[in-house]
């Protein structure tokens, strides 16, 4: 008995390697995206006629209906999802900083997101480092009244192991303590400025937050140090409710219907240029795994849908509509594993939130090396904040995408700025993304079965502890568990 149960194990395991042997539809694949992908060219077009891709803009409209109807034209069965929500879009600002309130003098800045429709403020600069709590916590009182001087990232000369946060979560720690503004020194060189927004919810703030330039924010940090300065900040702004809509692409599985693999990044972009990086290569690239999964007529066991969310930059507005609306439609649960493609370039390799899907997504990156040894079959398991994933990672849907690619032509420095645009993008790196990602998704949703389940409430949040996400998840006012 125990032979034959020993044996019937044995031709199980077979069986499952047999069936996760996708070598030919990888090649098809491959094939496919390298002959005649369409991502580089669709960027470009949209790029040079739309331009930026505002959520709640006549820009973001025509992106919508440019993504719905590409899709179309590639056979795919597509869908807008609509939502409301409450938006935001800069008006005026005018940021002058001296050393008393008679020798102001004009600074360069960029208002983030959220920050009040209308503000004017006037108070003396306050240092607060790298703007966590244990720059506050020595001296609780010195912000009230004051307007933070904060660091994007972490300062040179940091203890060791000093963990950066969210220029929003850092904006939230200023707050708390009483500062009437935020001054973020961006870590770029040249001046250039990052937009983004300063809000943990996607909701107004309550103090104006801007960003400057690296230069002139250290230059401030050292006159700080030998006399002491003055900030006046004043701007307006748009918030209110807007229209959007996400895109669905939707590919019907043969054997489980009912079971979905999403496959989502952000169609939107900032306003300062055309969003050719974040997130241009990435929601392309989905449009471009759609269309090869039209051309190719794939089948999968599970449902696939590739979303194009509108609203990641306000605080991931599409991607929660998406999940409120699963809610409403009790189809959440049939949403099995999430893919998130978010200024994704060139993979090496597959990252999730889940270490129990190593084996198999090795297994499936040792195949794609086969065929290009310049995908290096590298894994990483962990979990972090900000993008499109975060909804579904806190419904304890296992999370994953591509993983250990560069951005092209050192377009990093460009992030949220005025420089983002598309003479950085990278054609083959494009279809780098677009094959490996297309062969990922296709393997995920036929594979005979998935090794990991949605979490329960206590492992999730035993989960979200192990990813040290307790601290800003709790700044952000999404951290549901009592202790």
């Amino acid at each position: 008995m125990k032979y034959l149960f020993a044996l019937s194990l044995t031709f199980s395991v077979l069986l499952a390697n047999a069936q996760n042997n996708f070598d030919d539809v990888f090649q098809k694949i491959n094939n496919e995206v390298q002959q005649n992908s369409k991502a580089y060219q669709t960027l470009k077009y949209e790029t040079e006629t739309i331009g930026h891709r505002l959520t709640g803009s006549a820009n973001g409209a025509k992106a919508e209906q440019y993504a719905y109807d590409l899709l179309k034209s590639y056979g795919c069965e597509v869908k807008f999802q609509p939502f409301e929500v409450e938006s935001w879009a800069r008006k005026t600002i005018s940021v002058e900083i001296g050393a008393d309130k008679n020798s102001l003098v004009k600074m360069k800045a960029v208002t983030l997101a959220h920050s009040p429709v209308k503000a004017d403020v006037t108070g003396d600069i306050v240092d607060a480092g790298n703007g966590l709590e244990a720059d506050y916590q020595a001296n609780r009182d010195k912000f009230k009244g004051k307007v933070a001087l904060i660091y994007l990232g972490v300062l040179p000369g940091s203890p060791v192991g000093t963990k950066s946060l969210h220029r929003s979560e850092k904006t939230a720690i200023a707050t708390k303590y009483g500062a009437i503004g935020v001054i973020i020194i961006n870590t770029v060189k040249d001046g250039v400025l990052l937009t983004g927004t300063a809000s943990v919810t996607g909701k107004l703030i309550s103090i104006p937050a801007v960003c400057i330039g690296l230069e002139d924010g250290m230059a401030l940090k050292e006159k700080l140090k030998s006399q002491p300065q003055v900030a006046h900040i004043a701007m307006t702004n748009f918030s209110g409710l807007i229209k959007a809509r996400n895109v669905i692409a939707t590919f019907k599985g043969t054997e489980l219907p009912k079971d979905k693999i999403v496959v989502g990044g952000h169609l939107d972009s900032w306003d300062l240029a055309t969003g050719a990086i974040d997130n241009g290569i990435g929601s392309f690239a989905i449009m471009d795994m759609a269309r090869t999964f039209a051309r190719l007529n794939l089948k999968t066991q599970r449902t696939v849908e590739f979303v194009l969310f509108m609203g990641e930059e306000q605080g991931l507005l599409g991607s929660k509509a998406f999940i409120d609306q699963a809610k409403k439609d009790k189809t959440l649960s049939q949403v099995k594993f999430m893919l998130n493609y978010d200024m994704t370039n060139d993979p090496k390799g597959f990252t999730t939130s889940r270490a129990e899907m190593k084996d198999l997504f090795t297994t499936w990156g040792a195949d794609i090396v086969k065929i290009d040894t310049g995908f290096k079959n590298l894994f990483n398991a962990g979990a972090g904040l900000h993008s499109d994933h975060q909804p579904f990672m806190l419904e304890g849907i296992p999370t994953g995408g591509g993983f250990g690619g560069k951005l092209p032509n050192n377009s990093g420095p460009y992030y949220h700025s005025d420089g983002d645009s598309f003479k950085l993008v990278d054609e083959q790196e494009l279809k780098n993304t677009v094959r490996f990602s297309a062969m990922l998704t296709y393997a995920l949703a036929n594979t005979p079965k998935i090794p990991v389940e949605v979490q329960s409430e206590q492992a999730l949040k035993a989960f979200l502890e192990s990813q040290n996400l307790k601290e800003p998840l709790t700044i952000a006012g999404e951290w549901r568990w009592k202790e």
